[in-house]
């Protein structure tokens, strides 16, 4: 449920139940009232309280367009008492503090009890005479010779109408009573449904402040609530996963910093070594100098290459190189990339082969021709490094499926642990049935380059006859 209808429910809550109440408690107490006291309370008694006012308001008026002293008029009593035994009421006229006529034989007490009433008219309870209550209306006269005088009409009304002026009090002030209680219970279960949510939210808040990023925000409360719930959950979320990369890069870069100090400190040794020996005089030779500073340069070679390739790797990682993709074919490509690496390969006694297993000739691809050469050359060397055979063999397969080209390197070579199969693409991995030689960075550098052509790279053991490094690109 959204706010802006719990909103509208609640205020029509505060309103419809006090009313519902008030009518139910009402009708069960007029229901109780009418069992024990015997009256019936239907719609005749509240027609007959209708003709009782309306005939002593025509008898006032009769009265009072007349002169006060039309009352002592015989003719004019008999009418007045006619007029009023249409409702059995009964007509008391005084003057001077004397009953000049009665249309009834009442007391001295009774007609105290009636004047009494008749000045408090509108506040007071009918007056009991006999077993006949009475609604008593009061006219004030003023006689010529300046005597005072009053007309008292009685007319009869049933004590359950009577009782109904109450029972409307009652009503008035059950309802105000009901409309305050609902309004506190409509409230409190209003205000409820929102500050719970936002309590357990400020929870979660005060732990995600304190580094606790694994307690989760549930969503509760109305839909505007639980959205806010859903977004703070998605924040959360990212935020420990953006930690969790902050702290995966930190020991990677810890990782980083040790590897390349391990990996540059075994040439750079062998250089400050090979220094040493020239200037301490063992290399007392021509042909020895020669040998040492040819062994200083190839030392220095790998330093640098080292550098070149951590550099290319951090700008990879970063997505700092841009791709320049053409449209190629990939038999002519491999092709080329197999003829600038066969006398490399040739002078390490390793043959090398090209295999086309295509269903459809020509098939294209989009690459970056400079950087997938510099995948091929990587995964090629790598090979060429771990072939202890006398007679080595590359083979190089291209096939295709439904939607993707496979490029197979598959070498003779002494094969990867199945346990490091997982890990050898990860930078500076190092296990020695993994091919730990070289920075260490080769193979990474290959699956960034392939990831960036949106295609996927991983390696196949087989055994002791060695290990096939697969590439899977796109087709056009």
């Amino acid at each position: 449920m959204n706010l802006k209808k719990r909103l509208i429910i609640a205020n029509a809550s505060t309103v419809i139940i006090p009313v519902i109440v008030t009518v139910f408690i009402a009708l069960a107490v007029l229901f109780v009232f009418v069992k024990l006291s015997g009256h019936d309370l239907l719609l005749e008694n509240y027609q007959r309280l209708s003709e009782i006012k309306f005939q002593l308001i025509n008898s006032e008026a009769n009265i009072s367009q007349n002169s006060p002293e039309v009352v002592e008029e015989e003719s004019f009593q008999r009418h007045l008492q006619e007029q009023l035994a249409r409702i059995n009421g009964e007509v008391i006229i005084i003057k001077q503090e004397k009953v000049i006529f009665s249309s009834k034989n009442f007391s001295k007490i009774d007609v105290a009890k009636c004047l009494e009433a008749g000045n408090i008219q509108g506040k007071s309870e009918p007056v009991l005479i006999g077993d006949v209550s009475y609604t008593i209306e009061l006219i004030n006269l003023k006689f010529k010779d300046g005597s005072q005088g009053s007309v008292l009409l009685l007319a009869p009304v049933d004590r359950a109408v009577a009782n109904l002026k109450s029972i409307l009090v009652l009503s008035g002030v059950l309802f105000v009573l009901t409309f305050m209680l609902s309004n506190i219970v409509v409230s409190y279960q209003f205000s409820r449904s929102i500050i719970k949510p936002l309590q357990n939210l400020q929870s979660a808040a005060a732990q995600i402040s304190r580094g606790n990023l694994d307690h989760p925000i549930v969503e509760e409360g109305d839909q505007e609530i639980q959205a806010l719930c859903r977004d703070l959950e998605l924040m959360r979320i990212k935020l420990k996963d953006a930690v969790y990369t902050q702290f995966k890069y930190e020991d990677n870069r810890k990782m980083l910093v040790s590897s390349i100090s391990h990996d540059l400190k075994t040439p750079v040794t062998s250089i400050k070594g090979y220094v040493e020996g020239i200037l301490d005089g063992i290399a007392d030779t021509p042909d020895k100098r020669e040998r040492y500073l040819k062994t200083i340069s190839f030392k220095a070679q790998q330093v640098d290459q080292m550098i070149d390739d951590l550099l290319l790797y951090a700008k990879l990682d970063l997505n700092q190189i841009p791709f320049d993709f053409e449209r190629t074919d990939i038999e002519e490509y491999l092709k080329l990339c197999l003829q600038e690496s066969e006398p490399e390969l040739d002078a390490n006694n390793i043959r090398i082969s090209f295999h086309n297993e295509l269903h459809e000739k020509p098939q294209h691809v989009l690459l970056d021709r400079e950087r997938m050469k510099r995948v091929i050359m990587n995964i090629l060397d790598n090979s060429r490094k771990y072939i202890s055979k006398d007679s080595g063999e590359i083979k190089i397969l291209v096939r295709d499926t439904a939607a993707s080209l496979i490029i197979e390197l598959r070498d003779n070579g002494s094969g990867i642990e199945v346990g490091d199969l997982p890990y050898i693409f990860d930078r500076f991995y190092r296990s020695d049935a993994a091919r730990s030689k070289g920075s260490g960075l080769g193979l990474a550098i290959a699956k960034q380059i392939i990831e960036g052509h949106s295609g996927r790279v991983w390696a196949v053991s087989h055994g002791e006859e060695g290990a096939s490094i697969m590439i899977s690109l796109s087709k056009l």
